[in-house]
């Protein structure tokens, strides 16, 4: 059967491939296409959309695209750099400023099919450091955004003779809060598509595609044990039969309180052990990890040892020749930078250079790579598996630690001139004190990395005012990517960076705080309505307590791609502040209420 088609053109942008995700939930088949394909490969599409980018356009950068495909036929819509890219083609100019990050509303000027069903004010979504100034004479501003910034002109611009159309927002996340009935209104309003897809068929393609990769081998998977490796093994059992899989899981040394036993006994419960193999590599781990501060060493140094450990246990077990298994979503491939033009984020685990290798000779099979983590959740309901497993808060491959910061014990104060005298008055605008932390952790920023500064915020306010202090002290000041929230009452002058490496005793004490987050929200009956909670150990002397900080970080969010912070009830900031500052080595206790972007939602 032939169905109508939407073309996605992946300039590298974060959120690419959640373009084609959401047209392929309207029933609408999307193919993602490289910016340099020939014009030839855009042939037969109902339209096409042009997705954001890292790359500047105000600089000229990233210019070297197939641009005749605007002289198809066919109606184009950018998002982002996309956005720019078709104002600058039709006359407009595109400036270095007018920056947003997060939340703004966007107010839109008459009616128009592309907001059909939409009220005159929408909450739409913004990650740009450039801006249309001007448009040229075929086009009308669609609409305008605020915020508390001002107004910021052409968020929505359009051509209903040229059939050309921009968004400076991103439609394609979640929190654009109508951004699917936009691209919905786009489909089928103006490029008139039929519904005809279904994800119901993904499942039988990759079924066939497992089958057609693997041949007469076998298949051994990484078993984490949670939500993504629970799937990718159903399925991978599904496509090849129980004799076929084998599981292997290692504790690294990593994992959550007592987690590696419940995470066999549930692959047991499944009927899944029946070729399960665990190994203890935490001294394996520990070693490998041991001196190292910088978060992407750390990162690749776990995934790297993931796959030693892997190779040594599959020889051992005489089945060296079977197929590496994962289940690696695909934020985990573009935050790695693994498109073209995508910036590096973070190296997950997964993706390190020895299973980049691994994937180039097709010895990696990774059934959930098309996905986010909500897809995913939808094919364990149709393959069967539990709401326990499938609903469980997201846990990182490299486990605590990426939330296990590590410091030489020298300041880092990269910006500190430049950026204390705004953020004093920034955060006076607020009613609050604020205070410059001498570490940096990692966010992101329209589609680029950004390892910058947390600020820490003490005072007493509602919730919106700490969320609208901390959206601006991240947008009008260079240097930060993040905020946290003072929850001890006194207000610390300064705050010293402390030596920390991976150690088992850090680890131990991290775990420990971690379990009594975990408790509190199922006892406070949290748990379901927070999509996940990161609980951080930070090298931080804050004032002249003795001992380090941790950092919760509470978020809201669907596909990982976006998130907001979640507000703990003060009881339950009541409890925690209690179990936790009484741990022996923690002098202090903050929340995170940072969205993302700027701030990613792990701290490394």
């Amino acid at each position: 059967m032939q169905h109508d088609t939407i073309a996605v053109i992946d300039f590298g942008g974060q959120y690419a491939h959640l373009i084609a995700t959401k047209i392929r939930r309207l029933g609408v088949l999307a193919e993602i296409r490289q910016p340099e394909d020939p014009i030839e490969a855009f042939h037969g599409y109902k339209g096409i959309i042009i997705s954001g980018s890292p790359a500047l356009s105000s600089h000229g950068e990233d210019q070297d695209y197939t641009k005749e495909i605007y002289d198809l036929a066919l109606p184009i819509v950018g998002f982002c750099f996309g956005h720019q890219e078709i104002a600058k083609h039709y006359g407009g100019e595109v400036i270095h400023g007018g920056r947003e990050w997060g939340r703004a509303d966007l107010q839109i000027q008459g009616k128009h099919p592309l907001f059909s069903g939409l009220g005159p004010s929408e909450q739409v979504w913004m990650s740009h450091y450039d801006s249309v100034a001007s448009v040229g004479p075929d086009f009308d501003e669609l609409g305008y955004s605020v915020t508390a910034g001002g107004e910021h002109r052409y968020a929505a611009i359009g051509s209903d003779t040229l059939k050309r159309y921009g968004f400076q927002f991103h439609p394609e996340v979640d929190d654009t809060v109508h951004g699917t009935e936009m691209i919905s209104n786009f489909v089928f309003e103006i490029c008139g598509c039929e519904a005809s897809w279904s994800m119901e068929k993904y499942l039988d393609e990759e079924l066939d595609r497992i089958r057609a990769q693997v041949g007469d081998e076998s298949v051994f998977l990484l078993a984490s044990g949670g939500v993504d490796s629970t799937v990718a093994a159903v399925i991978i059992e599904k496509a090849l039969g129980p004799d076929r899989l084998h599981l292997l899981h290692i504790d690294n040394g990593l994992m959550r309180k007592e987690e590696s036993a419940r995470v066999l006994e549930r692959f047991r419960l499944m009927g899944l052990g029946e070729h399960l193999h665990f190994i203890d590599a935490s001294e394996t781990f520990l070693e490998a990890l041991a001196g190292l501060v910088e978060p992407e060493e750390k990162r690749r140094a776990i995934g790297d040892t993931f796959v030693t450990v892997f190779q040594e246990t599959a020889r051992k077990l005489q089945i060296e020749n079977h197929l590496l298994g994962q289940g690696t979503l695909y934020p985990d491939t573009i935050e790695t930078g693994g498109t073209r033009r995508a910036d590096v984020i973070k190296t997950h685990h997964n993706r390190v250079p020895i299973i980049e290798k691994m994937i180039e000779e097709g010895k990696v099979v990774e059934p959930l790579t098309e996905l986010y983590k909500v897809e995913v959740r939808e094919l364990g309901e149709r393959l069967g598996i539990s709401d326990e497993l499938l609903w469980r808060h997201p846990f990182p491959g490299p486990g605590l630690g990426v939330r296990l910061l590590c410091n030489t014990g020298e300041a880092d104060r990269t910006g500190f001139d430049t950026s204390e005298p705004l953020l004093v008055e920034v955060s006076r605008r607020f009613g609050m004190e604020a205070l410059l932390l001498p570490i940096r952790s990692v966010g992101v920023k329209a589609d680029l990395r950004a390892y910058e500064h947390p600020v820490l915020l003490t005072g007493s306010a509602p919730w919106n005012t700490l969320i609208q202090a901390a959206s601006a002290v991240t947008k009008e000041i260079p240097g930060i990517n993040r905020c946290i929230w003072n929850l001890t009452p006194e207000a610390p002058s300064f705050a010293l960076p402390l030596a920390a490496k991976v150690t088992r005793e850090r680890l131990d004490l991290l775990r420990e705080a971690d379990h009594i987050v975990m408790e509190a929200l199922r006892r406070h009956q949290l748990y379901d309505e927070i999509w996940q909670c990161p609980t951080v150990l930070v090298p931080l002397q804050l004032g002249g307590s003795e001992g380090e900080l941790i950092v919760l970080r509470p978020v809201i969010s669907e596909r990982a791609m976006t998130a907001q912070p979640y507000p703990l009830p003060e009881s339950v900031l009541d409890d925690l502040r209690g179990a936790i500052l009484s741990l022996p080595g923690v002098s202090g206790l903050a929340l995170d209420i940072t969205s993302k972007p700027p701030g990613t939602i792990e701290w490394e």
